[in-house]
């Protein structure tokens, strides 16, 4: 058999259910010969550091909310089966009602996944962005509003060694990224 030429489309799915819709579709690739027609679902999602309590916490965030990418031929039954999956409005269309699912250039593919890749490949925390001898200010803790200067970086722990001066003593700190900020040059 002849390979069918697959181009990009975008699902329409309901906000929050883009994961779902996601396993559903994997799950019918998987089982049904509906994997002869549909090779790749994706759901571009970017990482969010936040510090919680204390404590860090990455969370994934969908970059474009209510809408599932899949790499398909659109032949026969396959429309109709992939807009009928439960959670999924309908294919982004053209402008008028009715016509056929629209594919995506290769040019907006390739921003797609470029931007997925970059998200993903960015350094999550930060902690790369600092430099030894850089002064930076705390925020977080109880030494908040306190400036000192980066000591020390140690990579395997992601920690920053800071050393701030209190009541007149270099005193070292071990703090995340996340815990400082960049003081301005005065």
């Amino acid at each position: 058999m002849a390979e069918l030429k697959k181009e990009w489309y975008v699902l329409r799915a309901i906000s929050g259910k883009e994961a779902k819709v996601k396993e559903l579709l994997d799950a019918q690739i998987k089982n049904t010969n509906l994997g002869n027609y549909v090779s790749q679902v994706l759901i571009p999602s970017e990482k969010i550091v936040t510090t919680r309590n204390g404590k860090r916490v990455v969370k994934e965030r969908n970059l474009y909310s209510g809408y599932v990418f899949i790499e398909a031929t659109l032949t026969g039954e396959v429309i109709h089966e992939l807009s009928n999956t439960t959670n999924v409005i309908d294919f982004l269309r053209g402008r008028s009602k009715g016509s056929a699912p629209e594919s995506l250039r290769q040019s907006e593919v390739m921003r797609m996944l470029g931007a997925a890749d970059e998200i993903n490949d960015a350094n999550e925390d930060g902690f790369n962005d600092f430099l030894v001898g850089e002064h930076v200010k705390v925020t977080v803790g109880p030494f908040a509003g306190f400036t000192g200067e980066i000591v020390d970086l140690d990579s395997e722990k992601r920690k920053l060694k800071v050393e701030v001066k209190i009541f007149g003593r270099r005193t070292p700190l071990e703090l995340e990224a996340s815990q400082v900020e960049r003081e301005l040059a005065k």
